[in-house]
Formats: structure tokens, sequence, C-alpha cells
């Protein structure tokens, strides 16, 4: 995988790395595996809503009325 950075994003990048003491490789991967337990996090959360929006959609048009 190739990933291909604008010049203002390589700088800040190159940076922030810096700044930690860390490669921008490490800060690269730590800010994919944030994104994707974010998502994960989302996901969940949507399932769980639509599992107990049906689950109680009487009370739901209920409180609605």
């Amino acid at each position: 995988m190739n990933l291909r950075l604008r010049d203002d994003q390589q700088d800040a990048l190159r940076q922030r790395a810096d700044e930690e003491g860390r490669s921008m490789h490490a800060v690269v991967l730590q800010a994919i595996d944030r994104y994707l337990e974010q998502e994960a996090d989302r996901a969940e959360v949507r399932r769980l809503g639509e599992k107990y929006a049906a689950r109680h959609a009487d009370l739901l048009r209920r409180l609605g009325e």
C-alpha cells in the first residue's frame, strides 16, 4: 500500500511525529487504529439503536404523540 499525502499533510505529520518523538509511520498507524475503533463503535450504536427501536416501536410511537 502506498499513501500519498499532500505536501502540507506530510509536513504536519512530520512535525507531529517529531514533537512526539515517534516515527510518522507510528503516528499513522495509531490514527488508523483510532479510526477503525471509532467506526466499529458507531456501527454497534447503530445496530443497538435499530434493535431497541424495533423492540420498543409502540412505546416510541406513543411518546411521539
